[in-house]
């Protein structure tokens, strides 16, 4: 059993939380400061609750971080000092993750880094815990036996942060690109003639712009400061990040 520190259940961390429980591990948050739908979700998920962040990392042998990308290097700072492993889940860059990792590492802790992709994880097949680093491997034995698939993509972290980068560009970022797209048409007075045209010559697009335009609803907070950790990506990469900026403002729109 390994004890692990889970800094914080939403929807997604929860889930995890709840597969690494039924695993056999002790799982640990901290209810200080949290909202009653955050202590609902732990309840939920069968988390132990610590009280503070100090004592989740006092417990804890690893510490995951799974919030929005906008906390993740607020998260990393409010545990310096842990010396165990700590695992960043978030979707930021790999010029973040290096941010993120000196914290940690001038704290005394092993970083590991992680990148998710798919929706929580309620059973096999759904879901990836990408992670690289020097503990990648350490880490995915946590996930052992779990629904959770954990590849490890080599020893230094930036990695798995790098591949989720790259896959939530197309995911998220075409999203953002078909509300754009229904909103000018509807600003030129053709909406329901381009969604017309688009059930006859495209019809998996109208699908796609309805899932698109719920995700949005719910999650299109979380998902603007995603994409400009996206934009940073590829401008560290040579290429141009004006598509994901203006996926920033669609999605900060909603």
């Amino acid at each position: 059993m390994t004890a692990i520190g889970l800094l914080h259940p939403g929807e997604m961390g929860a889930a995890l939380g709840a597969r690494l429980r039924e695993r056999g591990h002790d799982v640990l948050w901290a209810s200080d400061g949290r909202s009653a739908a955050t202590r609902d979700r732990a309840a939920a998920a069968g988390l132990r609750d610590a009280g503070s962040v100090t004592a989740v990392a006092a417990e804890s042998d690893v510490v995951l971080s799974v919030c929005p990308p906008h906390a993740a290097l607020d998260v990393a700072r409010a545990v310096a000092g842990f010396r165990g492993v700590f695992v960043d889940a978030n979707a930021i860059a790999p010029g973040t993750v290096e941010t993120v990792r000196a914290v940690v590492e001038e704290g005394g802790g092993r970083f590991v880094d992680g990148g998710i992709v798919g929706p929580p994880p309620e059973r096999e097949g759904t879901t990836r815990l990408y992670l690289s680093g020097a503990g990648a491997a350490g880490v995915a034995d946590a996930f052992a036996g779990t629904p959770i698939e954990a590849p490890v993509l080599g020893s230094e972290p930036g990695a798995a942060s790098a591949l989720k980068m790259v896959y939530a560009a197309w995911t998220k970022g075409t999203a953002a690109m078909l509300l754009a797209i229904r909103a000018t048409a509807e600003a030129n007075g053709v909406e329901d003639a381009l969604i017309a045209e688009w059930s006859r010559s495209q019809p998996d697009v109208p699908g796609r712009l309805a899932a698109a335009a719920d995700s949005a609803a719910r999650k299109g907070w979380r998902w603007v400061a995603e994409m400009e950790e996206i934009a940073a990506t590829f401008a560290a990469a040579g290429r141009p990040d004006g598509f994901h900026r203006a996926a920033a403002e669609v999605f900060r729109s909603q």
